[in-house]
C-alpha cells in the first residue's frame, strides 16, 4: 500500500541537503551497465553477502505499509546503509504517460529533490528510491544519506542502480520509482505492481550523483562503489 508523500517534500528537502562527496549513481538494466575491461560486474549475490549481517542504525523498526507491523531495521556498515523490505511503486514527479493522476491514485507532481534544471524527477525514466522523512527513529542525513545519494537495489538476482529521489512517511520504508521496479523485473504498475518482500536497498554513504538525473554517471559510479564495497573485509 502506498501513502501520499506530497506533504513530505519540504521535510525531505531539509532532511537531505547536498552531500559533500560526489559519486554518480542511477539505475539501468544489466545490459546497459558498462564494465571496465578485465573486470566483471558486481553481482546481486556479491552485494547480498556483504549486506548479510545487520548492525542496526535505526532506533526502532519501520513498517512496509500503513497498518502493518514494524519489522524492518535500517542497518549499516562503515560505507553503506541498507535495509530489506518490500517495493511499492512511486510514480511521483513529472507527469508522464505511465505516471499521472489517472494511473496512480496517490500521484503527486512533485518529488523531494529536483533535477539540475529545477524540474521534478521523472519516475517513469529515472530509477530512484524513497527514504523515510527524518525522525527520532532514524535520520538519513546523519547516516550520510541525502538527495542524490547512490543506491544499489537488489531483487531476485538483479542489481539496479538508483538515486535517493524522494521522501516518504517517517515510519514506512520500502518504495522506489516506476523505473527502478521495471529495471528489476518487478511489475511497475502503481496500482497493482510492486514486490511484497525480498528487496534489498543498499545506499552508499556520502555519495552523490551529479546531475541527479544522469543514468550514465550513476551506472559508472555504482559499479565502482559496489566493487569497493564487496572487496572490503
Amino acid at each position: 500500500m502506498r501513502v501520499p508523500s506530497l506533504t513530505l517534500a519540504a521535510a525531505g528537502a531539509a532532511l537531505i541537503a547536498p552531500a559533500a562527496a560526489p559519486a554518480p549513481a542511477t539505475a539501468v538494466p544489466p545490459r546497459e551497465r558498462p564494465v571496465a575491461r578485465g573486470q566483471s560486474a558486481v553481482t546481486a549475490a556479491d552485494l547480498l553477502t556483504r549486506a548479510g549481517e545487520c548492525t542496526q542504525l535505526s532506533r526502532g523498526r519501520f513498517r512496509t505499509d500503513a497498518g502493518s507491523p514494524a519489522t524492518v531495521r535500517v542497518c549499516g556498515t562503515r560505507d553503506t546503509v541498507f535495509w530489506k523490505a518490500d517495493l511499492d511503486i512511486d510514480c511521483d514527479g513529472r507527469p508522464t504517460a505511465r505516471c499521472n493522476r489517472r494511473t496512480d491514485p496517490y500521484f503527486a507532481p512533485t518529488t523531494a529533490f529536483q533535477q539540475s534544471d529545477g524540474r521534478h524527477l521523472n519516475a517513469e525514466t529515472l530509477p530512484y528510491i524513497v527514504v523515510p522523512a527524518p525522525s527520532s527513529r532514524w535520520n538519513p542525513r546523519a547516516s550520510g544519506v541525502r538527495g542524490g545519494s547512490l543506491a544499489a537495489v537488489v531483487y531476485r538476482g538483479r542489481v539496479q542502480y538508483a538515486v535517493v529521489g524522494d521522501t516518504g512517511p517517517r515510519d514506512i520504508i520500502g518504495e522506489a520509482s516506476y523505473a527502478t521496479a521495471r529495471g528489476l523485473g518487478i511489475r511497475p504498475d502503481p496500482r497493482v505492481g510492486g514486490a511484497p518482500s525480498g528487496v534489498t536497498y543498499i545506499v552508499f554513504r556520502n555519495s552523490r550523483v551529479r546531475p541527479i538525473e544522469s543514468r550514465a554517471a550513476a551506472v559508472t559510479a555504482g559499479e565502482r562503489l559496489a566493487r569497493h564495497f564487496v572487496a572490503k573485509k
